[in-house]
C-alpha cells in the first residue's frame, strides 16, 4: 500500500484506530469559547468529528495520507523569500498552498485511486474518502497514525517534511494494524506563537480562528474587524507566517506533482493589478484553484484592505486611483473596505 501511495504522489500513509474520545474534551472546550468563529459547521457536527464510526457507520480503521505541496521550483531559502514578500507592501501575497491547483481535487482523486488499488487486491470493501471536506479531525488522526505531532500552531509537524503538506483520509470497514505515533519535538520553541501578526495563537496548541488571517481572508464572509485590518498587511489569501518561521520547515519537501506549481498571477503580482480583475477574469484565472471558493467580492474586499495598508506606507497615487475606481462597487462590503482604505491616506497626512 505504501508503494501504491508513493506512485500516486503521496509522501506517507499511516493508519489510525477510530477511538478519538481523548480528543473530545478539547474539541468541546474550543467550540465553547467560540474559537471557531463563523465556521458554524464545526459546531453543527459537534462530537461526530471525534467519532469516525458515527460519521461513516462500519468504519473500523482510518488510513491517513500526507502530500507535500511546495512547488517544484521553490528556492532553497524559500522561507526568507516569502518573508521578503511581506516587506513589499504593494505586492499581493497568496498563501503558498493556494498558488496552484485546488488540493481538494488533487487529493480526493488520488485517494480514490488508492482505494481502487486496494479493492483490486483484497476485494470490495466499504470506504469513504475525505480531504478537508467533512467533520473529520484531520490533525488528530494524522498525529495518531504517525504522520507527525501537533505543533504549537496546531498544525501537524514532521521531522522529515515540516508542515508544508496536505492531509487526506480514507475511512474503511477493514481492520488494519495501526501505525505508531511519533513524539513531539517543539520543545521550548515559541516562534510560531510569537510571529503571528494578529496573536491568533492565544496559547501553545490553542488557536482562536476569529483572529487568524487565514480564517479572516477565506472563511469569514463579512467585514474584517477594524482593529485587525492594519495587521493583515499585504496578505490577500491566507497566511503562512507561523509556518515560515518554524525551524522544522527547513525540511519541507517539494511536490513531484505539477498540480501545485505556481499559476501565473498568483505570485509576485501587484495589488493594483489584482484589484483590476473583473469577475470574469477572476473566475477564469482561478478556475480549478482553491481561491475561487471565496468569490470575487471577498477577493476585492481582501485586496482593498491590503491597498489601504500599502497606501498608509507609500502614499502611492496609483493606489488612490485604483481604489477610487471601485468606490461605487455594487457590493456594500467592497465599498466599505475601499472607503477604509482611502481613509488611510488621510491618516498619514497625505490627503
Amino acid at each position: 500500500m505504501r508503494d501504491w501511495a508513493r506512485e500516486l504522489g503521496f509522501s506517507q500513509i499511516g493508519v489510525s484506530g477510530v477511538d478519538l474520545s481523548a480528543a473530545e474534551a478539547g474539541l468541546q472546550a474550543w467550540l465553547a469559547r467560540g474559537f471557531h468563529g463563523e465556521m458554524d459547521y464545526m459546531a453543527a457536527h459537534g462530537l461526530r468529528r471525534a467519532r469516525p464510526a458515527e460519521l461513516v457507520p462500519g468504519t473500523v480503521s482510518v488510513i491517513t495520507a500526507r502530500m507535500d505541496y511546495l512547488p517544484s521550483g521553490t528556492a532553497e531559502d524559500w522561507q526568507a523569500v516569502e518573508f521578503e514578500r511581506l516587506q513589499r507592501p504593494q505586492e499581493g501575497v497568496v498563501s503558498l498552498y493556494a498558488r496552484g491547483r485546488d488540493y481538494h481535487k488533487v487529493l480526493r482523486a488520488r485517494l480514490q485511486k488508492l482505494s481502487d488499488r486496494m479493492a483490486e487486491h483484497i476485494g470490495p470493501f466499504g470506504h469513504r474518502v475525505f480531504t478537508d471536506s467533512a467533520p473529520v479531525l484531520e490533525a488528530e488522526l494524522a498525529a495518531r497514525s504517525g504522520q507527525g505531532w501537533r505543533g504549537k500552531h496546531t498544525l501537524v509537524l514532521s521531522r522529515e517534511a515540516g508542515s508544508m503538506f496536505f492531509l487526506g483520509e480514507i475511512y474503511v470497514d477493514v481492520a488494519l494494524p495501526a501505525s505508531q505515533p511519533v513524539s513531539g519535538h517543539c520543545g521550548s520553541c515559541s516562534a510560531c506563537v510569537d510571529v503571528c501578526p494578529t496573536q491568533a495563537i492565544v496559547a501553545p496548541y490553542r488557536l482562536d480562528a476569529r483572529r487568524c488571517i487565514s480564517y479572516l481572508t477565506i472563511e469569514h464572509a463579512g467585514p474584517i474587524p477594524l482593529e485587525l485590518r492594519p495587521l493583515l498587511g499585504n496578505r490577500i489569501y491566507g497566511c503562512d507566517d507561523c509556518q515560515l518561521i518554524c525551524p522544522w520547515n527547513k525540511f519541507a519537501q517539494r511536490s513531484p506533482l505539477p498540480d501545485f506549481d505556481v499559476r501565473e498571477g498568483l505570485s509576485g503580482n501587484g495589488l493594483v493589478a489584482l484589484f483590476a480583475w473583473s469577475e470574469a477574469e477572476f473566475l477564469q484565472r482561478t478556475e480549478g484553484s482553491p481561491i475561487r471558493r471565496i468569490g470575487h467580492t471577498r477577493w476585492l474586499r481582501n485586496i482593498a484592505l491590503a491597498l489601504g495598508n500599502a497606501l498608509r506606507v507609500t502614499g502611492d497615487p496609483a493606489i488612490v486611483e485604483a481604489l477610487r475606481q471601485r468606490a461605487s462597487d455594487p457590493s456594500e462590503l467592497v465599498r466599505e473596505h475601499v472607503a477604509w482604505a482611502l481613509a488611510q491616506q488621510t491618516e498619514t497626512g497625505q490627503a
